[in-house]
């Protein structure tokens, strides 16, 4: 694991240790979780725009059409065949 080291407001300092000590975790855990959810967005945005510049081709989007067909069959009535 890498040492990072960062300033931050006094103000976020203290909301910071205010959710450490309410959620029962070191400062450092709560930073880490957050750099890694802020890390997935990023990432997660860049996977959008690389898939708004490259679409899927006829044939990666030949099963599509299958969603919505829906269920092959009706058996909201079977709830109760359990009992």
């Amino acid at each position: 694991m890498t040492m990072v080291s960062f300033r931050v407001d006094d103000a976020e300092a203290a909301q910071l240790q205010a959710w450490s000590d309410r959620l029962g975790v070191d400062r450092s855990e709560v930073i880490r979780e957050a750099v890694r959810k802020h890390l997935n967005r990023l990432a997660g945005e860049q996977d959008a725009s690389k898939w708004e510049g490259h679409p899927l081709e006829e044939g990666e989007s030949a099963l599509s059409s299958v969603a919505e067909w829906g269920p092959a069959e009706d058996w909201s009535d079977w709830g109760d065949a359990a009992r």
